[in-house]
């Protein structure tokens, strides 16, 4: 898995060039990067560790919980490793990994959340089914697909970019390896590398969505003609309210990134708005699903208070 050129290594570009803003944002991000590892890290502990925690939803939100711990590792400790680096080089089989990772537990974060909201529509439009549904099972057989499916998604990616032809610049105009930047790196023929893109990945990312936001339609109108009591659409509101949050913050950024054309203009919007799903949601995950669940956000005080 070679590309045919001399290219060995790869320039990063900084968050920011204000060289006085570095040290600052250096303890910034680590900071976000503890809080997202400790949070995500204690939830996905809890979930394993309590058996009242042993229901499909929670088993979704412990593999959620993992994914966004890898996600935001995949990017965050270069970047960290970058704030105190002059030179801000990644090696070409590092960029390949780092683009690897990055789109397998991106695309595997976007068809789980789809299923998430599928859990959520079963169990609030087919009550007496659900059990038999989202049995221990199928939830297992559901989860180990998803991650499959990422993982071959990103690894046909990985592949098709190591065969690309670098020629000339080797800064990659932004603070990760991703593919829309190493595209434009690329000579020759990339037109394949673009429909991979275009249509593999935006399948990917586009089709889980429109999935979620359609469960939850047809569950809202469920819920508005089949329920009579105000209480009970309020409780089954509030249980996908947090979910569908967590969708917003994650394919909002997506979609403006990977459906737009590539410019010059884009690519510094991109890197700004590739920080909201790389850093800020990983450690925004946790504080809503904790707030929102009564039964992680209870046994997570108890942890915390055994700890002190």
């Amino acid at each position: 898995m070679l590309n045919q050129t001399s290219v060995t290594k790869f320039l990063l570009l900084a968050v920011t060039d204000i060289q006085e803003l570095q040290p600052f944002l250096f303890v910034v991000f680590l900071t976000i990067y503890f809080v997202s590892v400790a949070g995500n890290g204690a939830i996905l502990k809890i979930v394993i560790s309590d058996p009242r925690l042993h229901s499909p939803m929670c088993f979704f939100l412990g593999n959620l919980s993992c994914l966004d711990i890898g996600y935001s590792t995949v990017t965050l400790p270069k970047m960290l490793e970058n704030f105190l680096s002059t030179h801000k080089a990644i090696s070409f089989v590092g960029c390949l990994s780092q683009l690897h990772f990055f789109h397998f537990l991106g695309s595997t974060e976007s068809m789980l959340l789809a299923v998430m909201a599928l859990d959520r529509f079963v169990a609030i439009c087919k009550p007496l089914h659900y059990t038999v549904i989202m049995n221990h099972q199928h939830c297992t057989q559901t989860a180990s697909t998803v991650w499959v499916v990422g993982f071959f998604h990103a690894l046909l990616h990985s592949i098709m970019t190591s065969y690309l032809n670098f020629c000339g610049s080797n800064q990659i105009h932004h603070f990760f390896c991703d593919i829309k930047p190493l595209l434009e790196l690329a000579c020759g023929n990339i037109e394949l590398n673009q429909w991979l893109l275009n249509t593999v990945t935006g399948t990917i990312a586009m089709g889980p969505f429109f999935l979620t936001l359609l469960s939850y339609f047809y569950t809202l109108i469920y819920l508005v003609f089949k329920t009579l009591s105000c209480s009970k659409l309020h409780r089954a509101l509030s249980t996908c309210a947090s979910h569908f949050m967590v969708v917003i913050l994650f394919y909002a950024p997506v979609v403006f990134i990977y459906i737009r054309p590539a410019s010059d203009s884009s690519m510094d919007q991109d890197q700004v708005i590739a920080i909201m799903y790389t850093v800020v949601t990983p450690v925004v995950n946790p504080l809503i699903h904790t707030l929102r669940n009564k039964e992680v956000n209870r046994d997570l005080i108890r942890a915390i208070r055994r700890k002190l």
